[in-house]
């Protein structure tokens, strides 16, 4: 001890003379921390923290005192994130089809699970052997999910417009899905009719949502043709092979004044995620979901991947590096 009544020590590697006597506690507070939120270790040995108002500071310790540090903004509340298509307005980004499924129950069940607001429905015959037959209006509720029709099957503009002319006539439906097939291998749009039938439909008052190739060229020709929405594929219908250009679905969703939707292609919930992470505004399913070994369960991991890809979206994914780059700061290490 000095003859002033101080003692010499050394805190996180700076010397310092305090007043003798001090425990590590008031040494802390005269530091301007709060005891009860750090760890002490002297002399090599770590101070149980229950005992920091009865050890006396020495002549000659060696304090390192530490706390946890981080960074970033505080949590806030996320606001109501929707997006509107043709005038209407949803909140669920995932839009499901109602194909391939075990009976109209599990379809029910898998829509309910997926929270999806809009369903995409074929147009067919009437069953006329039997008209008490079971329909899909029977188990999921027009007036509660916006049905979408689609043209499915449809290979050439005139069935395509044909089938959503009876559409209309039937439910009333403007808002319809158009995809027109080049052929049954690989069920790629044949664009030169897809385009065809879309300028025909917007003249007719249709809001056609539109299959398309992943061509930001021809999206953008769709949209000048009165398309609505523009929903390129991410791979072949049901093959669940994932997006394979990431690149083309970027530039569509940069280029397009219209909402953008992946359709097709979509086999495993991290697809569907990669979809929304690039931007686009939602994701058309049906066989990732309908022939997983647990539809309603497989519809549940396609909700929680959509809203987290788009939440990914709107936070701003960080930037790549080349290198490492430390997230806890390296000031201040013992």
């Amino acid at each position: 001890m000095h003859s002033d009544g101080t003692v010499s020590i050394t805190v996180n590697g700076e010397h310092k003379r305090v007043t003798a006597g001090l425990t590590i506690a008031q040494l802390a507070e005269e530091l301007g921390l709060i005891p009860a939120k750090l760890a002490v270790e002297r002399n090599l040995e770590v101070v149980p923290r229950s005992t920091l108002n009865e050890v006396i500071v020495e002549d000659g310790d060696e304090l390192e005192i530490v706390h946890f540090v981080g960074g970033g903004d505080h949590g806030r509340p996320v606001d109501e994130d929707t997006w509107t298509v043709a005038g209407k307005t949803f909140g669920s980004r995932l839009i499901v089809g109602t194909g391939k499924y075990k009976d109209f129950e599990q379809n029910a069940a898998a829509v309910a699970a997926s929270g999806a607001e809009i369903v995409t429905v074929a147009v067919r015959r009437v069953n006329v052997s039997d008209p008490n037959a079971p329909m899909l209006t029977d188990y999921i509720d027009p007036r509660k999910i916006t049905y979408l029709p689609n043209t499915a099957g449809c290979f050439d503009a005139e069935s395509a417009i044909r089938t959503l002319r009876l559409a209309r006539e039937a439910g009333g439906w403007e808002l319809v899905k158009l995809e027109v097939l080049g052929e049954a291998r690989t069920l790629y749009p044949d664009m030169v009719e897809t385009l065809r039938a879309t300028e025909i439909l917007a003249k007719e008052g249709f809001k056609p949502m539109v299959y398309c190739v992943d061509d930001p060229i021809a999206a953008k020709r769709l949209e000048d043709a009165g398309a609505v929405a523009i929903m390129p594929l991410g791979a072949p219908i049901g093959s669940g092979l994932g997006i394979q250009n990431q690149v083309t679905i970027r530039l569509i969703v940069e280029g397009a004044k219209v909402p953008v939707l992946v359709d097709a292609g979509v086999g495993s919930a991290s697809d569907a995620a990669v979809g929304m992470e690039l931007g686009c505004d939602g994701i058309l399913m049906n066989t990732a979901i309908a022939e997983a070994k647990d539809p309603i369960l497989m519809a549940a991991a396609m909700k929680a991947a959509v809203e987290a890809g788009r939440l990914s979206y709107r936070a701003g994914r960080m930037a790549k590096r080349r290198y490492a780059d430390p997230s806890s700061p390296l000031a201040g290490l013992i």
